[in-house]
């Protein structure tokens, strides 16, 4: 009997789960206290490769060795997180293309860079043990080659580079990702909320590195996003950092110390901080004891109120977020039936609160935040594996798709929020004569310009037959698959002449870019309908320039003086109005002239007509 594990690879903790005929769980082996695997590998000095608790234990004594967070890491450019290479104890470094690769020191002055898609393969790797000795031990066959085929989550607001940069991770471990899924959206699964005729549901999923938030729809047993938002730069993670920051000022007020120089100490009130944290969601106060160096030591103390006044602004961010996705879908916090919890940060009762005020309900809680992901991911490799046919998951694509057209447009093809699986065909032209091959150029935003969005990829259909512009048909395609990726086709229809490219952007953009994109979107519609309008009436008015010049060699000399006059008249003030620079007085000359000039060609057309059709019946009639 095929089973797919779901796998929730973290920011600060991965696991695996699964369902078969014992029902959905997650997999503890043998002797394990715990289903999560923190998200941590380390390499040491001799080359030996660690992986979990294993390596998470070493922090304190190799910081520089251990890696956590990679998740934060994966498809983003070195410049892009220099915010936490600044807190991270181990050394950042440029790799090919700017992207951003951990450097770990070995003997001797070597060392190993590694990139974020080998640390997160390690620990797939390891989680993928665990589960099929967890499987063993229940006594299941682990040499089905079903049990190498996953579902694996991602945040809702990864990108393509994202995305595919996890699914190499998976490939490095010798996995098969049979989908990609959301990982809030994996969430209302594990809450079995698909056997409810009709509810809007939010998931509110705030982990270590990451934040989303997706507002779902489900009615009759089909699941469909929404909308979504995220913060791939919020999560607990930051909560910890502004503790940390707290006890790094009172040790050199207190000490004198410079701990920021000791990636010991560093590592150390890293793990003190988080624990600090924990306990702070349980109690309304503690405290610890730091040891700087031997023999000299504060006491740190914090209350939750403190706590909660710090991280405040951060939750707040969050609840932007939440308040955008509802705007997205078209709902008030009233329309909201469910609030789910995702993700260990949301423990501290600050987020709690806030959502209760929001949505005057109490969120969701009772299947541990961290394990709700794993298990929704196994209940869709259930579906997938053909156990249950009662569930129906539609994503949605983030950011519009579209390609660059004349003047430097953006045409829109997939607009974002559609649901996945999509596919959209439009059809396009040449604007040269005899022209024979058509750069496509692909974006994706929400701006009406190619120049305010962002290029994703590219490819050249070529072998088009030399007609005059505007006659060769070129059908341009986009599909977006269920795991969100992409494929770009375009085939001229009177040739049968087929080019495509499937986009795989070697990196990715930050979420709080993402958010951006939308918002500026927004605030800058009504300059950016003006742009393209004026670009519109440019390709306009030089198509219908082209025409009428070809027109006015074809047949002009058949017509009145007067006639003719007007014409070139109207003729030149297009082209006069054209190569204008200013762009209020283009756009506002450029109308008044195409419009005078469409009025006449009207008429043009009609003499040119009679005068052929007067043609004919003189040669018919004489013949």
């Amino acid at each position: 009997m095929n089973s797919f594990l779901g796998i929730d690879l973290g920011t600060t903790h991965s696991l695996a789960a699964i369902v078969d005929e014992n029902g959905a769980r997650v997999l503890v082996p043998p002797g394990a206290e715990s289903p999560l695997v923190p998200s941590v590998v380390a390499l040491l000095e001799d080359g030996t490769i660690l992986v979990g608790n294993a390596a998470k234990n070493l922090s304190l004594l190799h910081p520089e060795r251990v890696i956590h967070s990679a998740k934060r890491l994966i498809g983003r450019t070195k410049a892009e997180v220099a915010l936490e290479a600044a807190t991270l104890p181990y050394r950042i470094v440029e790799g090919p293309g700017g992207r951003a690769l951990v450097r770990i020191p070995l003997k001797d002055g070597a060392y190993q860079d590694w990139s974020p898609e080998e640390i997160s393969a390690r620990i797939l790797a390891e989680v993928h043990r665990r589960a099929l000795a967890a499987l063993q031990a229940q006594g299941r066959e682990i040499q089905d080659p079903s049990l190498r085929q996953i579902v694996l989550t991602v945040p809702a607001y990864f990108d393509e580079a994202q995305r595919q940069a996890t699914k190499r991770a998976a490939e490095l471990a010798q996995l098969e990702v049979i989908r990609l899924i959301n990982e809030p959206t994996a969430a209302a699964l594990a809450y079995g909320l698909g056997e409810r005729e009709q509810a809007n549901i939010v998931v509110y999923d705030l982990g270590g590195g990451t934040f989303d938030v997706s507002v779902l729809r489900v009615q009759e047993g089909i699941f469909r996003v929404l909308s979504t938002h995220g913060d791939t730069q919020l999560g607990g993670d930051d909560f910890d950092r502004l503790i940390q920051k707290a006890m790094l000022e009172q040790i050199e007020q207190e000490t004198g110390a410079k701990p920021k120089e000791s990636p010991q100490i560093l590592s150390q009130l890293r793990l003190a901080a988080e624990a600090l944290k924990k306990r702070l969601s349980s109690e309304e106060e503690g405290g610890l004891e730091i040891e700087v160096a031997e023999g000299n030591k504060t006491t740190f103390h914090l209350t939750r109120k403190t706590f909660e006044e710090w991280i405040q602004p951060l939750v707040e961010r969050s609840m932007r977020a939440v308040r955008a996705s509802l705007r997205d879908a078209e709902l008030l916090p009233a329309d909201v039936d469910e609030i789910i919890l995702v993700g260990g940060s949301t423990r501290v009762p600050l987020v709690s609160r806030l959502l209760e005020e929001e949505f005057q309900k109490p969120p969701l809680s009772s299947i541990d935040p961290d394990l709700a992901v794993a298990l929704g991911a196994a209940r869709q490799g259930a579906v997938l594996a053909g156990k249950s046919q009662d569930l129906l998951l539609l994503d949605v694509v983030p950011l519009s798709l579209g390609i660059e057209t004349l003047g430097g447009a953006f045409a829109k093809l997939i607009l974002r929020n559609t649901p996945v699986p999509c596919s959209h065909t439009e059809e396009f032209s040449t604007q040269v004569d005899k022209q024979t091959g058509i750069d496509i150029n692909i974006y994706q935003g929400e701006r009406e310009l190619v120049k305010d969005c962002r290029k994703i990829g590219s490819f050249k259909l070529t072998g088009l037959p030399a007609l005059p512009a505007g006659l060769p048909r070129v059908a341009v395609t986009f599909t977006v698959d269920e795991q969100g990726l992409l494929r770009v086709t375009a085939r001229e229809l009177r040739t049968g002449k087929t080019a495509s490219v499937e986009v795989r952007p070697s990196l990715g953009i930050c979420e709080d870019e993402v958010r951006r994109i939308v918002s500026e979107s927004i605030e800058k519609a009504g300059e950016d309908m003006g742009a393209r309008e004026a670009i519109d009436l440019r390709n306009k008015a030089e198509a219908v320039l082209k025409g009428t010049e070809a027109a006015l060699r074809a047949g002009g000399e058949g017509l009145p003086p007067e006639q003719a006059y007007s014409l070139k008249k109207a003729v030149s003030r297009v082209k006069k109005a054209l190569g204008k620079k200013d762009e209020e007085q283009d756009t506002l000359a450029l109308h008044q002239a195409l419009e005078e000039l469409s009025s006449l060609t009207g008429q043009l057309a009609d003499d040119l007509i009679s005068s052929a059709v007067s043609k004919a019946l003189k040669t018919e009639k004489n013949g």
